[in-house]
């Protein structure tokens, strides 16, 4: 294979990627490469926070894939859009940040995964960030990611937030907390008005030590094997083909649709689907793939009144003053991520916390015909399920990396996930109606107050809903015994040496929480278990 040969080589350096090189590099004896498949993360669009709108569509920096059509979503292909730079997702998303619920992890503890319950993570939880908006007893005060609340206040935004406790909801102080339910602003992963990506935070400061190598614009094509022994990878950059040999671990952190990809055409996975492709089986292991999950986005949008929209300062001269009053430091529309209120609301179809996610945003987006709300005071409620029980899957189709992989959610599929988006709705209407949110609204536009039945709803959802980004559990952490599972509760691939999975592909069942907050987590456990492995090892050889 030829090339350099380092201690550690990881493939991808988004949200979990970057927090394990970080990790890793605390030894400074060891020697780590982190090939990443897009450009450097330099581009202006990245650190302003409303640049997402730029750089969420932008193909130099996003994988632009797309799922297989389906009966329940309208017969359409919804776009899977997953980032590609330093920071991966957390370079292009909307800078939620949201840990999950307690019982998330315990969940995943009880399924035979030990030291993954959330009072062992608990600890990493604190460890990546610094969140003065916490619970203080729950909350990291010294991590290299800065969470910050958002500061714009309007009526709008508050009105929603009274309409929500008229309608049930309590004000919550912190979701992130050991209770979600509830309603409050937005913590985001910004500070200073920019935005703090995993690049920013962890793989930044890792280069600085000095053994952390940096490759972009890298597209990885295999995982090299000698015998079930993972030795290196090969990557194809500006045409050419390199090699880079990994002396202890290769450790793929490429997303739930690429890791599932990248193992696939290098002979890990499914036999039958191996052999369609011509690729040799190194080891069997059909959940590869499997096990695909992700949040179903819905919204509902108002026509507003009584209030002026961000829509009103998104071009023009309005725009020109939001942008000076950004560079002076003031509140700015520039600074604001897509959702300023999050609700997480219970439809009774589960005890416990919440089983819905939603956010308002004073602004026409997302449904619709954006277009025509662009000048009019308009709002958004946009919800998803959290726990969908939907399950689909991610298929290689070719050894040739340019030929995207058949991606199928199979959205809407399970009964449990239809009775929820018809909740969501009704939820999200009933807002309307409250005492504190009727004075500002003209109409719901979107569905219109004429889409009531559930069966109508569900195919509004069906045509307008799609993806919240939080694609998970494709490489799904198990026992040996559980033949669905991908990799241990180390991380390590079943039947093969030297190989790890460290990305949210590793998640057996979605998180209640959008997935950049707990996929960092995983990256500071990976690196403080692979360190343990390497002393066990250096102790073996004394």
């Amino acid at each position: 294979m030829g090339g350099q040969e380092f201690d550690y080589v990881i493939v991808g350096a988004g949200a979990a990627g970057c927090a394990l090189a970080n990790k890793l590099s605390e030894d400074r004896t060891k020697r780590i490469c982190i090939i990443e498949a897009g450009p450097p993360d330099d581009h202006m669009m990245i650190r302003i926070p409303a640049g997402f709108t730029k750089m969420i569509g932008n193909p130099r920096y996003t994988w632009a894939f797309e799922t297989e059509p389906s009966p329940l979503t309208g017969n359409r292909a919804v776009p899977f859009v997953q980032g590609k730079t330093l920071g991966g997702s957390t370079s292009i998303n909307g800078m939620v940040y949201v840990r999950g619920q307690p019982s998330d992890f315990d969940r995943w503890a009880e399924a035979g995964n030990k030291g993954w319950s959330f009072e062992e993570l608990l600890p990493y939880f604190k460890a990546l960030e610094t969140r003065p908006c916490g619970d203080p007893d729950l909350s990291g005060d010294k991590g290299p990611l800065k969470v910050t609340p958002i500061r714009r206040r309007d009526a709008a935004l508050q009105a929603f937030i009274d309409a929500a406790v008229e309608s049930g909801l309590p004000v919550n102080p912190d979701y992130n907390a050991r209770r979600q339910l509830g309603v409050a602003y937005t913590q985001t992963t910004t500070f200073r008005s920019r935005r703090i990506s995993s690049a920013s935070a962890f793989l930044k400061p890792a280069v600085a030590r000095g053994n952390v190598h940096v490759v972009t614009d890298a597209v990885a094509q295999r995982i090299d094997f000698e015998d079930k022994r993972a030795v290196g990878v090969t990557y194809r950059r500006r045409g050419a083909s390199h090699g880079v040999r990994a002396a202890a671990e290769v450790i793929v952190a490429a997303g739930s649709i690429n890791t599932a990809r990248l193992l696939q055409v290098s002979g890990v996975g499914d036999p039958d689907w191996l052999r369609a492709m011509g690729v040799p089986v190194i080891m069997a292991l059909p959940g590869v793939g499997r096990n695909l999950r992700d949040h179903f986005l819905c919204t509902l949008v108002a026509d507003g009144r009584n209030f002026k929209s961000i829509n009103r300062l998104a071009s023009g001269l309005p725009l020109a003053g939001q942008v000076a009053r950004y560079y002076l430091g003031a509140e700015s529309l520039l600074e604001l991520v897509p959702p300023l209120v999050h609700w997480f609301a219970n439809t009774g179809a589960s005890e416990g916390d919440a089983d819905i996610q939603g956010a308002f945003t004073p602004a026409a987006m997302g449904a619709g015909d954006a277009k025509s709300l662009a000048r009019t005071d308009s709002m958004t409620i946009c919800f998803w399920q959290h726990r969908p029980e939907s399950t689909g899957f991610v298929r290689a189709v070719s050894t040739d990396i340019s030929v995207p992989p058949i991606i199928q959610p199979n959205y809407l599929r399970h009964e449990v996930d239809r009775a929820a988006v018809v909740a969501g709705f009704r939820m999200a209407r009933a807002f309307l109606h409250t005492r504190a949110l009727l004075p500002y609204v003209k109409a719901e536009t979107a569905p219109g107050a004429d889409v009531a039945s559930d069966q109508e709803l569900l195919d509004y959802a069906g045509r307008t809903g799609g993806t919240a980004f939080h694609f998970s559990g494709t490489s799904k952490m198990g026992p040996e015994s559980d033949p669905a599972s991908v990799v241990d509760d180390e991380l390590r691939v079943h039947g093969i040496f030297g190989l790890r999975v460290v990305d949210a592909s590793i998640m057996p069942s979605l998180v209640s929480a959008n997935t950049q907050t707990s996929t960092m987590m995983i990256g500071l456990k990976a690196g403080d278990m692979i360190r343990a492995a390497d002393r066990t090892r250096n102790a073996a050889a004394i």
